[in-house]
């Protein structure tokens, strides 16, 4: 059973930064970062498949870098210059297969975990 569990969300001001972490039973598999706000649709932020290679909105684009550990099997999202509209439950995903899809689609992700909160005020 593939398991994911996030860890790292926080209150912070913005500007600030945050680091996301996602422990994975596997790192053989494409995995991503998902985000969801109140009243928002869930949105892909950024990804990257088994051999490193990342993808990412454009919006956090400079500010965040994805990133894996396969040692460790954990996936991580370092957040810089934090703004309000990244509040949001913020969710890692993953399915096992080495390459990732060339657009963001939830449904294709068939492991989740349950989310950490990152609300960003000013």
């Amino acid at each position: 059973q593939v398991q994911l569990v996030e860890s790292g969300g926080a209150s912070v001001q913005t500007g600030g930064s945050l680091r996301l972490s996602c422990a994975a039973s596997s790192s053989d598999n494409c995995m991503a970062w998902f985000r969801q706000a109140p009243g928002k649709e869930r949105e892909g932020v950024a990804s990257i498949n088994h051999y490193g290679v990342t993808r990412y909105i454009d919006s956090v684009k400079g500010r965040f870098t994805i990133s894996r550990d396969n040692a460790k099997d954990t996936l991580y999202l370092q957040m810089n210059s934090l703004k309000s509209e990244d509040s949001a439950m913020y969710y890692c995903a993953a399915r096992g297969v080495y390459l990732c899809p060339d657009d963001y689609s939830d449904v294709w992700f068939n492991y989740w975990g349950q989310g950490t909160q990152v609300t960003v005020s000013s």
